[in-house]
């Protein structure tokens, strides 16, 4: 089997060249014709400025169809694409860029405001991905190509572009496509280097897996910058032939449900922390009242109570749906519980950047409450524990989906696998004698939040511990939010004639003035002041698990 993603995405144009591809909700649709006559243009402004294979190009903005077609262009010319996370801070998103090497750096409108072109002094150019104009030029050449890019795209197709004009670059399986930073700062310089196999791989395995066709239709509302969107919101259902909304802002509860209402997408891909508002706000609170109680307490009655609770969820999701695909955390016992019993066509899948992002998954139907899914194929699983089915140990992997390393973090990378080649996941899970994975804590220190996004407490204890009267500090997650446990220096504030009381007063200010400096997903709601220094190993690092 050829393993060109590529070829899967030069197929797909050429095959479904008359049918919608890319639509920004309450917006502009793209046709999968229009998307390549896009591409194309691109290119010729690649080649004009001499951009080659594995040069990077960096893209940072909200999820809209022209992110898409800046996506594609890029890979389908054999650029490294590296697309970061709108909400990153400016200085994060200065320093990844920078990082990274891009010689491009694609941009939304709203990010741009927040930047500073003088901070990224390697980038030859700054395109808007609004309208694709140029905001920043630093060569000739890219000036004169925008400038001039209809005419010399009419001088190249002289009599129209048709589908026998779509050729990309010929990928190789171990050639680098994606360079994806895992947290807004570079410190620890978690470039994530994800090679064409892995893209192939994980895409291949939904269009075997997931029973989408060309013409169905899929809502777009986890972070494209994100591998668990990117490949499973995008590039699956682009290469299948599907046509993908963006919702293009911020989506709250009220935007999701209107967006699935008109649109009643085939396949529900989504976080945990969606389905169990739903669950926690529209549904739960109905079956509390002593009428609704007694009603289910009827064994023939309550079946028809929750077949009608079930529709409602459905119809919440558009009524339309295949599966709900459920990823990117942990999802509620409580919550799971009840989805079993409404009998919802649900799974839990398992991944992680590294993997691009698929580890394990099976459909619905096979599903087993509490698991994630068992080992996809192209990959192979070991857990290391002398027990595997009942006592946990890290999960090991090997794979095509697996990662080549850490961009220029040859230690990182060391340490990411096991001498023998297993790349080590940091996760704690046990595998039952059918296969069936589940997940039983973190060896790493990362948090996950609600929503998918991996949080990097050391990151945020790194800022918090350089503001005022701060020894030291933990960043745990309780009941949902971040709460920073923090040691003061005593010995200062006592010689500067500051109360314990003040400190706390203090701690407010440095907690406000620490949240303006990270992304809005890893806010700190709260700190605790702590009177005695936190416990310490041998080495003097925190004990983390006694503050847990």
């Amino acid at each position: 089997m050829n393993k060109s993603f590529n070829l899967l995405l030069e197929n797909s144009i050429k095959d479904n060249w008359n049918l919608d591809a890319l639509t920004d909700y309450k917006g502009a649709t793209l046709q999968f014709k229009d998307v390549a006559r896009k591409i194309e243009k691109m290119h010729i402004m690649f080649e004009a400025v001499k951009i080659k294979p594995g040069d990077k190009i960096a893209l940072c903005g909200r999820n809209s169809a022209h992110w898409g077609v800046a996506f594609l262009a890029t890979i389908t010319y054999g650029a490294v694409v590296v697309p970061i996370l709108h909400e990153f801070k400016a200085d994060n998103i200065h320093s990844i860029v920078n990082h990274c090497d891009a010689r491009f750096l694609f941009v939304g409108d709203r990010v741009w405001e927040n930047l500073d072109e003088s901070m990224m002094p390697h980038l030859e150019g700054i395109i808007l991905l609004t309208d694709f104009s140029v905001l920043v030029s630093r060569s000739e050449k890219l000036t004169y190509a925008r400038e001039n890019l209809n005419a010399m795209f009419g001088q190249r197709y002289p009599k129209n572009f048709r589908p026998e004009h779509v050729h990309y670059h010929q990928d190789k399986e171990e050639e680098l496509a994606v360079l994806s930073y895992t947290s807004g700062t570079t410190s620890q310089s978690k470039g994530v280097m994800l090679p064409y196999r892995s893209l192939w791989s994980n895409v291949r395995f939904a269009m075997d897996s997931i029973d989408l066709r060309a013409g169905h239709k899929l809502v777009s509302m986890l972070p494209l910058a994100h591998c668990f969107g990117l490949a499973f919101e995008f590039l699956f259902e682009f290469c299948v032939g599907c046509h993908v909304y963006f919702l293009t802002r911020v989506p709250s509860p009220k935007i999701i449900f209107q967006a699935f209402a008109e649109i009643s997408p085939n396949l529900v891909i989504t976080v945990p922390l969606v389905v169990e508002k739903i669950i926690k706000k529209e549904v739960m609170p109905k079956l509390e009242s002593l009428g609704a109680k007694f009603m289910l307490s009827l064994p023939y009655i309550s079946d028809k109570v929750y077949a009608a609770i079930r529709k409602k969820v459905v119809d919440a999701f558009g009524g339309n749906f295949i599966s709900i695909v459920i990823g990117g955390a942990a999802l509620n016992k409580e919550v799971e519980k009840f989805l079993q019993r409404i009998n919802l066509a649900y799974t839990v899948g398992y991944g992680m950047t590294e993997c691009g992002p698929l580890i394990a998954y099976v459909p619905y139907e096979r599903f087993k409450e509490g698991t994630c899914g068992k080992i996809i194929s192209r990959m192979e699983i070991k857990i290391d524990s002398p027990n595997p089915a009942y006592e946990a140990g890290e999960i090991l992997l090997k794979g095509d989906n697996v990662f080549l390393g850490y961009y220029k973090n040859k230690e990182a990378t060391k340490a990411a696998f096991t001498d023998d080649g297993w790349m080590r996941t940091g996760d704690l899970g046990t595998m039952d004698f059918e296969g069936n994975i589940t997940i039983r804590g973190r060896s790493k220190n990362m948090i996950l939040s609600a929503n998918g996004q991996n949080i990097y407490p050391e990151e945020i204890e790194a800022q918090l511990n350089d503001l005022p009267y701060v020894a030291e500090s933990i960043v745990v997650q309780r009941d949902g939010k971040l709460v920073a446990l923090v040691y003061p220096d005593f010995d200062l504030a006592n010689m500067e004639g500051i109360s314990d009381a003040a400190i706390n007063t203090k701690m407010e200010q440095n907690r406000i003035e620490l949240n303006t400096h990270i992304p809005s997903y890893c806010q700190v709601a709260k700190i605790i002041v702590y009177h005695e220094e936190f416990e310490k190993t041998p080495k003097k690092s925190i004990k983390r698990y006694l503050y847990q």
